[in-house]
C-alpha cells in the first residue's frame, strides 16, 4: 500500500502561485464535560462571495496543523479535534485552477495523493476527529467530513455535494470509497454520479442527514453551540451514533453488484459509453464493498491520475471556465446604465411558450405581466395556466403564500391592446412566420412609448426584418429564448444594425435578472444555436434519406456525446418547428444545409418515432414507414461516414461564423452550445471536441485552439 507519508510532493510547490491560501486556524474549546476539543477554522480570510477552496499550499498547512494537534493529542493535552469553516462555507472543494495546471500525470497523481495524506489525517490523530458542517461543502469539502469521525450539519448550510463526475472527474480524496461504506451503495450512486449527471444536484442539509451523511442537523442560530454539546455527548458516551444506512454484509453481497449493474445499463442507455468519469466512479464504487480503506484510497489515486491527465478534464475545465466567468460578463453588452427600467412587461401570446414567459418574467422580476391573444378564451386559459403553475410553487414550498398571491395579482391577461400602453419591455411568442410578427409589432408600436422595447423570441428568422416595418427599428432585439423556459440558462441577444444600446443594453439587464446568461449574437440565420444544431439534423435527415437505417443514423452521432440523439432531438422540439427551421436554413445556405420535403410530411403524423421508457428513439411508427416508402434512396451511410460529415460540417459552419462576425469569439459559440443545447462539458463546446478530431485541420487547415485543448497525457 502507498506510504504517502514517504512521497515526496515537491513537484507541486509550482501550483501555489497565485492560490488563494485557506488558513487553518486553531483555537482549544472547553466543553462543558471539561473536555478540550482543538477546533480548526478553515479561513481563507475571503469573504463568502470567494469560498474557502484547497489548493495545494492550503492542504500542507493543513496537514501540519493535524500533525502538530496529534502530538498534542498524545500528550493528552486535547480530548477531540473539530473542523469548521467560514460564516456559510466549510470548503468549495479542491482549487480547479491548481488541478487544470498540473502539467503531467505524475503530477495528477500527487494531486491526488496530497489529498488522501492531508485527509487521512483527521483518522489517525489518537482521539475522535469532528467536522461541523456549518455551510456549502463541496467535493473536497465534503470529504473532509467524511474523513472525519463524526460530522453535524447547519441546517441553513447552501449545499452539500460531491459534483466531480460533472467535472470530468471523480471523488478522489475519499469520497468514492467512504461514502459507500456509509449510507449504502444505492445513496452513493445517486451522489456520486445521478446528482452531477441531473444539472448538477446538491443536497439540502436535511437530505444529507437523511441519507446518514452526517449524524446531526442543528439549526443556524447556536449551530456550533448545539455541535460543541453534542460532540461532547459523543465523547462521554452519553450520545450513541447509530447509521441506519451503513452497509451490512447481506447488502454487500447481494444488493451491490445488483445496484452496480443496473446502475451500468442505466448510464449506457441515458449518455451513451463516450464521458469516461461517471464509468469510473462505477468502478470505484464497485471495488469500495471490499477491501481495506487503503486499498481504496489508492485506486481513487489512479483513477484522479488518468483523469485529470485526459482530453476530457482538460475539455471540461474549458467549459467550466466559460459558464463560471465568461457567461457572467457578457462579451459585446453595452453599459447597463443605458438600460431602461422595466416596471411592466407585455407578452403578446398567451400559449403555452408565452405563459412560460409570463411566469419567469413575475416570478424574477415580480413586476405587472400583461398577455394577450386573440380572444378572450386563450386569454382565460394562458392566465389560469400560469397561475395553475405558481399554485404547483407553493404547494412544493418553494414560494410563500404571501408571494404565490402576489405574483397571481400580477398576472393579467386582456384582449384590449390599449392596456399595453404603460409596458417597457414588450416581448412576441406567436407563430414563426415574419409576416404575422410585423403585424403584431405594428400594432404595438401605435401604443407604447416611443422608448419602450420590443423584443422577438423568434429562433431562426431575421429579426432586421420583423422590424423592417416599424418607425423605429432600433428599439427592437432578438431575444431568444430556449424550452422549457424556465430550466434552460441561455438566452440569444440578437443585435440588428439598427439596433440601439439602449435596447440592447435593457436586454441584457433583463435577462440577467432573469436568472439567464446572454449571449450577444449577429443577426444571421439561426443564430448560434439552432445554425448549428440544424446542421446536426440535417445530416441526420440527409443519411436516412440515402437510404441508412435509424438506429445507424442515431448510434453515428454518439462519439459526439450530445444529451440525445438527433431523433430524441427532433421529436422534443417538434417535427413541425424542425421541418421550419431546416427550410429557413436550407433558404440561406443551400449548398451547406439540407432539408427535404418529406419533413413536412412527418411533421403531419401524430407520432414519428418509437421510443423505450427512457426516452429512447427505437425505429420508426407505422405511420412514419408508410410516409418515408419510396422516398428514401439506396445508398446507406456507414456510422463513420456520418459522423465524419457531421465533424466537419460543424466546424466548416462554425469557421464561417467567425469569419463573419456572428459572435465575437469562437469561445461564445462553445457557451451558447453548452447552455443552449446541452453540449456535453467533457466536449468543452464544439470547437474542443473538432479540434481534437483532426475536423478543423481537415475543413481549414488550422485549429481554433491554439494550442488545442488537450489533456497533459503522460
Amino acid at each position: 500500500m502507498t506510504d504517502y507519508e514517504k512521497i515526496d510532493f515537491s513537484p507541486l510547490d509550482a501550483l501555489a502561485e497565485g492560490e488563494v491560501v485557506t488558513h487553518s486556524r486553531v483555537r482549544d474549546v472547553r466543553l462543558p464535560s471539561g473536555k478540550v476539543l482543538a477546533l480548526i477554522t478553515l479561513d481563507n480570510g475571503r469573504d463568502h462571495t470567494r469560498p474557502n477552496t484547497l489548493g495545494h499550499t492550503t492542504l500542507k498547512e493543513l496537514g501540519a496543523t493535524l500533525d502538530a494537534l496529534k502530538t498534542r493529542a498524545a500528550a493528552g493535552e486535547i480530548q477531540a479535534v473539530g473542523v469548521t469553516g467560514k460564516q456559510y462555507i466549510l470548503a468549495a472543494g479542491a482549487d480547479l485552477s491548481d488541478i487544470s495546471r498540473v502539467g503531467s500525470k505524475d503530477n495528477a497523481r500527487l494531486i491526488a495523493q496530497l489529498g488522501h495524506h492531508v485527509f487521512g489525517k483527521l483518522d489517525e490523530l489518537g482521539v475522535p476527529s469532528f467536522a461541523f458542517v456549518n455551510g456549502l461543502a463541496l467535493g473536497g469539502g465534503l470529504e473532509i467530513a467524511l474523513n472525519s469521525t463524526y460530522r453535524t450539519v447547519d441546517a441553513s448550510a447552501a449545499a452539500l455535494a460531491l459534483p466531480e463526475v460533472f467535472l470530468g472527474l471523480i471523488p478522489g480524496w475519499g469520497g468514492a470509497y467512504l461514502l459507500p461504506n456509509l449510507i449504502g451503495i444505492e445513496n452513493a450512486l445517486d451522489v456520486i454520479i445521478s446528482n452531477p449527471l441531473k444539472q448538477n444536484r446538491t443536497l439540502k442539509p436535511q437530505q444529507a442527514f437523511d441519507l446518514g451523511i452526517v449524524d446531526a442537523i442543528f439549526p443556524a442560530a447556536n449551530y456550533l453551540e448545539d455541535s460543541l454539546r453534542w460532540a461532547d455527548g459523543v465523547l462521554s458516551g452519553a450520545i450513541k451514533v447509530e447509521r441506519k444506512n451503513k452497509p451490512g454484509k447481506l447488502e454487500r453481497t447481494m444488493k451491490w453488484p445488483v445496484a452496480i449493474k443496473v446502475a451500468r445499463g442505466m448510464l449506457e442507455s441515458k449518455i451513451g459509453t463516450v464521458p469516461r468519469s461517471p464509468y469510473v466512479a462505477l468502478d470505484l464504487l464497485d471495488k469500495a464493498r471490499s477491501g481495506t480503506k487503503a486499498e481504496g484510497f489508492e485506486r481513487e489515486d489512479e483513477a484522479l491520475a488518468e483523469l485529470v491527465a485526459g482530453d476530457q478534464f482538460a475539455a471540461s475545465m474549458y467549459a467550466f471556465d466559460l459558464v463560471q466567468k465568461r457567461a457572467k460578463r457578457p462579451v459585446g453588452a453595452p453599459d447597463k446604465e443605458l438600460a431602461k427600467k422595466v416596471t411592466k412587461v407585455g407578452i403578446v401570446g398567451a400559449g403555452l411558450m408565452a405563459s412560460q414567459f409570463a411566469l419567469l418574467f413575475v416570478r424574477k422580476l415580480q413586476v405587472p405581466v400583461l398577455i394577450t391573444d386573440l380572444d378572450q378564451e386563450r386569454v382565460d386559459k394562458g392566465v389560469a395556466y400560469i397561475h395553475e403553475e405558481i399554485g404547483k410553487l407553493e404547494a412544493k414550498g418553494r414560494l410563500d403564500g404571501d408571494t404565490a398571491n402576489k405574483l397571481r395579482a400580477l398576472v393579467t391577461g386582456t384582449t384590449d391592446k390599449s392596456l399595453y400602453a404603460d409596458c417597457d419591455f414588450v416581448i412576441e411568442a406567436v407563430f414563426e412566420e415574419v409576416g404575422v410578427k410585423q403585424q403584431v409589432f405594428a400594432a404595438m408600436e401605435q401604443i407604447i412609448a416611443e422608448d419602450a422595447i420590443l423584443a422577438t423570441n423568434t429562433s431562426s428568422l431575421s429579426v432586421e426584418e420583423i422590424g423592417s416595418k416599424l418607425a423605429r427599428p432600433e428599439r427592437l432585439v432578438g431575444f431568444h429564448f430556449f424550452n422549457p423556459v424556465a430550466v434552460m440558462p441561455l438566452i440569444e441577444i440578437v443585435k440588428t444594425p439598427q439596433t440601439a444600446d439602449a435596447a440592447l443594453s435593457t436586454a441584457f439587464v433583463v435577462a440577467k435578472n432573469l436568472g439567464k446568461n446572454a449571449v450577444l449574437t449577429a443577426d444571421a440565420p439561426g443564430f448560434v444555436v439552432n445554425r448549428l444544431l440544424a446542421k446536426v439534423m440535417g445530416e441526420a435527415a440527409r443519411a436516412v434519406y440515402q437510404g441508412t437505417p435509424l438506429l445507424t443514423v442515431e448510434k453515428a452521432f454518439q462519439p459526439l456525446g450530445l444529451p440525445m440523439t438527433p431523433f430524441q432531438l427532433i421529436d422534443l422540439v417538434g417535427w413541425k418547428v424542425a421541418a421550419h427551421v431546416q427550410d429557413t436554413m436550407v433558404r440561406a445556405f443551400p449548398d451547406r444545409f439540407y432539408a427535404n420535403e418529406n419533413f413536412h410530411a412527418l411533421a403531419e403524423l401524430p407520432e414519428v418515432v418509437e421510443k423505450d421508457k427512457n426516452g429512447k428513439v427505437t425505429g420508426w411508427t407505422k405511420a412514419a414507414e408508410k410516409t418515408l416508402k419510396g422516398a428514401v434512396g439506396s445508398t446507406p451511410a456507414t456510422e463513420g461516414e456520418i459522423l465524419r460529415r457531421v465533424q466537419d460540417g460543424l466546424a466548416q459552419e462554425i469557421k464561417i461564423m467567425l469569419d463573419e462576425g456572428v459572435v465575437p469569439e469562437v469561445e461564445d459559440i462553445d457557451l451558447c452550445l453548452i447552455l443552449g443545447a446541452g453540449w456535453p462539458f467533457i466536449d468543452g463546446g464544439a470547437s474542443p471536441y473538432l479540434d481534437r478530431e483532426g475536423a478543423s485541420e481537415r475543413v481549414f487547415g488550422d485549429t481554433f485552439h491554439h494550442p488545442p485543448i488537450k489533456g497533459v497525457g503522460a
